[in-house]
């Protein structure tokens, strides 16, 4: 079976990207970590007139009515910006907690023992008792961890944290290839160097893998391809970025280089539910039960 986007899906995924790179473009990410912080509530307003906590609420119920593959686009694209905010929790309330959908309540969700967002979310679902704040690597995802707290995750949220893993990957392995043309050395670009060559294809290779798992596990929803796409867009996000940083060299290492931040991100959010161990965990089951 083929999986293409259609023209309508292209649209939204373009029409997404087009709305970040105007609200949320380097200016705004490099003021935003330089900053003291806080959520843009205006930017999160914005996101839900554009429909974007709403993609999956049904029409009748004030939403777009649109499906699992469609927002995975637009989560891939927020990945793919380093959106920050509980974007998977917002979405997954609309529709069940009063202002979500519309951008006028924030709400984070306990997640493999860990919250973000939480003094910036108007709504918690899960118990936080006992929430310890945590220094976190990535400077726009504050974190608490919550002791005792189940790791298991919906599937949807598992799939979309995918999807924004899917967008870091791909704009990790944009920003190394831009790198590798342009940076030279010896009088050539380094792209032409066997070394860096290799590194930049061993990223799309990964990028393109896991985006053939992730969209096609938001067409089928199965629990077994949520797991694998998990798994893929996780080692494309972290190995990705890290081969970026190298392709970088020295001034990847850098505050003002935005590939640390990719590369932060990324590690956080392999600390959501779904995350190596339960996936893994989840396709091995479903290997013994198939082969029971």
């Amino acid at each position: 079976m083929r999986f293409r986007l259609t023209d309508d899906q292209r649209a939204l995924r373009d029409g997404v990207r087009q709305l970040l790179a105007r609200r949320f473009g380097h200016e705004a990410l490099r003021a935003a970590v330089d900053g003291e912080g806080g959520l843009d509530r205006a930017l999160w307003r914005e996101l839900a007139d554009a429909g974007f906590f709403a993609l999956r609420l049904p029409e009748a119920d004030g939403g777009v009515g649109l499906g699992l593959p469609e927002t995975v686009l637009a989560f891939e694209e927020a990945g793919r910006a380093l959106l920050p905010g509980p974007l998977v929790a917002t979405h997954l309330a609309a529709g069940a907690v009063p202002g979500a959908a519309t951008g006028r309540t924030v709400v984070t969700a306990v997640q493999g023992g860990l919250v973000e967002w939480l003094t910036e979310a108007d709504v918690v679902r899960g118990d936080t008792e006992g929430a310890v704040p945590l220094r976190s690597v990535d400077p726009l995802t504050p974190l608490h961890r919550v002791p005792g707290a189940a790791a298991a995750g919906d599937p949807v949220a598992v799939l979309l944290t995918a999807a924004e893993q899917l967008g870091t990957a791909t704009r990790a392995c944009e920003l190394a290839a831009q790198h590798a043309r342009a940076r030279q050395q010896f009088g050539r670009p380094i792209g032409t160097f066997q070394a860096v060559a290799h590194l930049c294809a061993g990223m799309l290779v990964r990028v393109e893998t896991a985006r053939a798992a992730v969209y096609a596990a938001a067409v089928t929803a199965d629990p077994a391809d949520i797991a694998a796409a998990r798994l893929l867009a996780d080692e494309a996000a972290v190995r990705g970025t890290r081969d970026c940083l190298q392709v970088h060299g020295g001034m990847g290492f850098t505050w003002d280089s935005d590939v640390h931040l990719h590369l932060k991100r990324a590690w956080v959010r392999t600390r959501r539910a779904g995350d190596v161990t339960d996936s893994e965990e989840l396709l091995a089951s479903e290997l013994l039960n198939g082969t029971a």
